[in-house]
């Protein structure tokens, strides 16, 4: 009886009992064998690449400042959900990327890594150790997990009270026994603070069906009419060119330079 292809599969996968394969197919069919199951293996891991820079990125290169790190990018395009690469995205994504319908979900990926990186230019100025104490009524909200208000940190800018709503990676119970702008807090690490940023984002247009550019998200940043907004659409001028974007104008390299003297002064720890 001849063997399965389950079996030799299985014969093959397991160093233990490869001599059963052996006894049935000779060496030179082991090896194409072999290459195909390594290639349907690859098929499924997930193609990323990096995202171009945004402006802010290459003035903070021009001036020797910290830039962003392309490992950021791997970071937020592993941690897309599915349907963050489907026509579930709300259509004003075509505002930033016009095909993004079009584009493969490599590409897409990649649109969301440049995306995440230009919403943390102008959240953070690209440094993961930012730490604001706002006083706006609309933003000092008391922090339900830290019991403080008004304070956001990180890349994207989050709170502990993320931890609860969305399931982000914060460990506020370890993280107040360090000092407030040391890097191993876990609010402050990019990978999780961006994963975070995921999920927040993932929940505002894929869960409750909003636009990007909602005045009810969670950045004012994203809010359309906000000054914090133009920080943002300066930023979204160089995605991927699979978007397709048209040049309109040219980058306003003052304002860039500001919004990285004042996420430097952010980062500085608060009194």
């Amino acid at each position: 009886m001849r063997p399965s292809w389950h079996s030799l599969r299985s014969a093959y996968m397991n160093p233990l009992s490869s001599y059963v394969a052996r006894r049935w197919l000779p060496l030179h069919t082991l090896a194409v064998l072999a290459a195909i199951l390594v290639t349907g293996l690859d098929s499924h891991a997930q193609t990323t690449k990096p995202a171009p820079p945004t402006p802010i990125d290459k003035k903070k290169v021009e001036l020797g400042g910290t830039p962003w790190n392309p490992e950021w990018d791997r970071i937020i395009e592993q941690a897309l959900p599915a349907e963050m690469l489907s026509s579930q995205v709300p259509r004003d994504v075509r505002r930033f990327c016009p095909r993004f319908y079009d584009m493969g979900e490599t590409d897409k990926r990649t649109f969301w890594a440049y995306f995440f990186q230009a919403l943390a230019g102008a959240e953070a100025g690209l440094n993961p150790k930012t730490r604001v104490h706002h006083t706006e009524p609309e933003v000092a909200t008391r922090d339900e997990v830290t019991g403080m208000s008004g304070r956001t940190e990180g890349l994207l800018q989050l709170t502990y009270a993320d931890q609860k709503r969305y399931g982000c990676d914060f460990n506020w119970q370890a993280d107040r026994t360090l000092k407030p702008n040391d890097p191993a807090r876990s609010i402050l690490q990019p990978k999780n603070n961006l994963e975070c940023g995921v999920k927040i984002l993932a929940n505002q247009i894929i869960v409750h069906h909003k636009p990007l550019l909602s005045s009810s998200g969670y950045w004012s940043t994203l809010q359309l009419g906000r000054p914090s907004y133009r920080v943002f659409a300066k930023q979204m001028t160089n995605p991927p060119a699979a978007c397709a974007l048209p040049v309109k104008s040219s980058i306003d390299r003052s304002e860039t330079t500001k919004t990285i003297q004042e996420g430097a002064s952010q980062a500085k720890p608060s009194q």
